[in-house]
């Protein structure tokens, strides 16, 4: 992977080219990553992430010889007919992961098999700037929301504090809680998700160690979204909803998902170990 000033100038006008063509998927983008409800205010992070893990492999890349691969001319244009399709009928998400499989068709032609291989996960790694649809997301939160108040629910039992559920309200002695979307845990799952796949890349386990790492994240994020209920829960019995509800409702948040991070870390770990041992 040899950049030389002609490369230079070659991946220049693709890159420009590729804007133009995704132009209205970036914009499309940019609206979700702002929206006051977003659950994907770190997608601005991912392309300078990706952008990053394949510069950090420079001199790795440049030693090996460029070459080309004609299936690459194939996938642009099957992932270029995708994105015109969803376009026209309005599959921003689509349109979004289309991008990923003309990126992997344009490595392909420019670069060859070798360095497209090499580039592999930074490549994938973009799907987690790609937003889900806000339909898949809102039966997503609502299932997961469901969960947690069930499980923080028995645990406040366990505490000896009569509660019960009703749905996604949780009802106390003395008041009642409702927990809602923010509270489904969804966007910290969707965050701590793409820092599993990218923890999982950068340490040095087996193959099937780092899937398992990765999707560790999933329970991870599913407890210490219970626990941060239970906290709520607490707050509310005993200082009542609007303190729970308040303040302590954003503190909670960041708290527990230090938390969850510390967790994700701490597999990694014993996986670590179980290697070594």
């Amino acid at each position: 992977m040899n950049l030389k000033i002609s490369s230079i100038i070659k991946v220049a006008l693709v890159a420009v080219l590729v804007a133009f063509i995704f132009w209205p998927t970036f914009q499309w983008m940019k609206i979700r990553y702002t929206a006051a409800d977003t659950y994907y205010s770190h997608g601005f992070l991912v392309p300078l992430v990706a952008l990053f893990l394949i510069y950090r492999r420079k001199k790795e890349l440049q030693s090996i010889p460029s070459s080309s691969n004609t299936a690459g001319i194939f996938l642009i244009g099957f992932g270029l007919l995708i994105h015109l399709v969803a376009l026209r009928w309005g599959l921003n998400f689509v349109c979004g992961f289309s991008l990923i499989v003309v990126l992997f068709g344009l490595f392909l032609a420019l670069w060859g098999n070798e360095v497209t291989k090499k580039n592999a996960f930074p490549l994938l790694f973009l799907a987690f700037m790609v937003p889900l649809p806000k339909v898949l997301i809102i039966t997503i939160s609502f299932k997961l929301k469901i969960i947690a108040a069930q499980f923080a629910t028995g645990i406040i039992n366990i505490f000896g504090i009569p509660a019960l559920r009703m749905g996604s309200v949780v009802q106390l002695p003395n008041t009642a809680l409702t927990v809602g979307d923010p509270c489904s845990g969804l966007r910290s799952l969707i965050s701590l998700l793409a820092l599993g796949a990218l923890y999982a890349y950068l340490v040095d386990l087996t193959r099937v160690k780092k899937v398992i790492l990765f999707l560790s994240a999933i329970p991870i994020a599913i407890a210490a979204n219970v626990i941060r209920i239970v906290l709520l829960l607490l707050v509310a019995y005993v200082y009542g909803a609007e303190v729970a509800t308040g303040k302590f409702h954003d503190f909670s948040g960041m708290i527990v998902f230090g938390v969850a991070l510390v967790g994700l870390m701490l597999v990694g770990k014993i996986l670590s170990w179980s290697r070594k041992t």
